[in-house]
């Protein structure tokens, strides 16, 4: 098993083990991490506090579980609802203020939990200490509120400030101590009362935003590049004490629910008629003039974002390839002694070049499928779509990985044949999947890119985006991989919504074919035999798929976009947004 492969087992190991640890103290069930970030079932919680967040990978476990402790103890010790009633409005108190109520939680341990404390006080330690080397605290602005993170943390423990920035910020503390002595005085008396406590930290949340435009109005008028720099600071300190929702809040979540019907059948999700269903490669419906006129208009706009496919290529070579040994290289100058060659040292003692070295080549022993949603909305996003299709397709045939290009849709609108049958019969109650599924190929694993080029356009053909039904074509794609003879299947699903078929949510509910694909998903990665993966455009598709992403795509995909993908496809999900190709 790889090294990066070996990492990641471990790093879910450590968050299963940190999402244990919140159930115990919270005593909700429903609380799990995903990618690092701590859930109700598929929501993400906003907990809006520095150093809750942290590095599956680069922290060490003892700062997992402080920040796993953390985030219990705000939600059993903090009214959501009056904490939200109270948190004024300006960003920059709203940062102190989600702060101090992090911190007075904190103080709220449990009885008989020695380790709890003991993992909290190493938490905020290593975040201080990781704030003070990131050289964030060299400004005005970091320092003051780094000094003000200190001093309300060590009035609300008991502890000392942090050792190694003590002398740092003793200038600082000295010189708001005045201003901020009181309230910091009535935090720790009405630390077990959050809204007599709130009434001290919005008084040192607000005295802290004066503090803070005061600085940045008097820079502005010595300097305008010192204000820059301020606003750089400024900007600069929010990655680390602004919300944890962030990149959430710029799109939606996809919206669902529970199945009734599903729920209560006693033979769980079924087709009412498999009978008009179809299997089709929608090249081999238009004419040949058309599809080389859809070709044409995907390849301009591949060439109007200035793609390096080349460059892709490597990256996906690196992030799915497994280094394979590949024989033995001889003549080296250290590695293993060549037995052959001892003979050469006694007739030769200066004679260096007598080991051989172990070579290792990397190998994609790997199969990756696309399966894009052809409903009907998904026609707006069609063109940005086959472009990052397309340039993904090309990339992945360079880097020697075998890949797909599927779609599916319904063959008909409102139920189609399928429907009319049902109506014939009487009408039966909850008849399942009520509409004509057709799956779609337009590019299959045996055919190479540039033979597929062709088909790959009629992604353009408009006729075909009418509804969609997940669960049924994931499961299609999936069964398409697993026959693939490959160590790694990987099935990226792209679309931009919920399941929806009209005729099949009238007849039994609306989440019939949402609880469907969730539990196909759930199935296989339970197996473990195919990764599926959710690629939302322009919607979190996190409900349905542990490892998703949602992308922008108003203005096309460039290099960055392919960035953040390739970390996404290779694992490491928490690094994807900041590094690019």
């Amino acid at each position: 098993m790889s090294t990066d492969r070996q990492a990641a087992r471990r790093a879910e190991e450590r968050e299963r083990l940190c999402a244990a640890a919140v159930r115990a103290l919270t005593g909700d069930a429903a609380l799990h991490y995903r990618d690092g970030r701590l859930c109700r079932g598929y929501r993400p919680l906003p907990l809006n506090a520095p150093h809750l967040r942290t590095d599956r990978e680069a922290d060490d476990f003892a700062s997992l579980r402080g920040a796993a402790d953390g985030a219990a103890l705000r939600l059993i010790r903090s009214d959501a609802s009056l904490h939200r009633r109270l948190c004024p409005p300006d960003p920059l108190a709203r940062l102190v203020f989600e702060l101090l109520e992090q911190l007075r939680c904190e103080t709220q341990t449990p009885p008989g939990m020695p380790g709890v404390v003991q993992n909290l006080r190493h938490r905020f330690a290593a975040w201080s200490r990781a704030f003070y080397r990131s050289g964030l605290i060299d400004g005005h602005l970091g320092i003051l509120l780094y000094t003000v993170a200190q001093m309300g943390w060590s009035r609300l423990t008991g502890e000392p400030v942090l050792e190694e920035t003590e002398g740092l910020i003793e200038a600082t503390r000295a010189a708001i101590a005045p201003a901020l002595g009181v309230p910091l005085a009535g935090l720790r008396r009405h630390r077990a009362d959050q809204e007599a406590f709130a009434v001290h930290a919005l008084d040192i949340a607000r005295r802290v935003s004066e503090m803070i435009q005061a600085a940045r109005a008097g820079q502005a008028q010595e300097d305008a590049d010192d204000a820059d720099d301020a606003q750089a600071a400024r900007a600069a300190f929010s990655l680390w004490l602004g919300s944890d929702d962030d990149e959430y809040k710029e799109m939606g979540i996809a919206a669902t629910g529970e199945s009734r019907v599903l729920e209560a059948s006693g033979t769980g999700y079924r087709a009412y008629t498999t009978r008009y269903d179809e299997e089709v490669r929608p090249a081999a419906r238009i004419r040949r003039g058309l599809l080389h006129e859809y070709r044409e208009k995907l390849d301009a706009r591949i060439a109007a974002q200035g793609i390096n496919v080349s460059r892709l290529a490597q990256a996906l070579k690196a992030a799915l390839a497994n280094p394979e040994r590949d024989g033995w290289s001889f003549g080296e100058e250290h590695g293993r002694i060549d037995g052959r060659r001892l003979a050469q040292l006694v007739a030769s003692p200066n004679e260096r070049r007598l080991f051989r070295l172990e070579r290792r080549t990397l190998v994609a022993d790997c199969a990756v499928s696309f399966l894009i949603d052809c409903s009907g909305s998904m026609k707006a996003h069609i063109e940005p779509v086959a472009t990052l299709i397309d340039v993904l397709a090309r990339a992945l045939d360079q880097a020697g990985v075998t890949s797909e290009v599927l779609g599916f849709t319904t063959a008909a609108w409102n139920g189609g044949r399928a429907r009319l049958d049902w109506l014939a019969r009487g009408r039966p109650r909850h008849p399942g999947r009520l509409n004509e599924a057709s799956h779609l190929i337009f590019k299959d694993a045996s055919t190479s890119w540039r033979r597929a080029r062709g088909d790959i356009a009629a992604l353009f053909k408009a006729d075909i985006f009418r509804e969609g039904v997940d669960g049924e074509a994931v499961e299609w794609a999936c069964a398409r991989l697993v026959a693939r003879p490959t160590a790694r299947r990987i099935l990226i699903v792209v679309s931009d919504g919920s399941p929806m078929d009209s005729a099949t949510a009238q007849a039994n509910d609306a989440f019939y074919l949402d609880s469907h694909l969730k539990e196909v998903v759930a199935r296989h990665e339970a197996a473990g035999d195919v990764e599926v993966l959710g690629l939302g455009v322009g919607l979190d598709l996190s409900p349905y798929y542990r490892r998703s992403l949602a992308l922008d795509l108003s203005t096309g995909p460039d290099m960055k976009v392919f960035g953040e993908i390739v970390g996404w496809m290779s694992g490491r999900f928490r690094l994807s947004r900041q590094n690019s190709i």
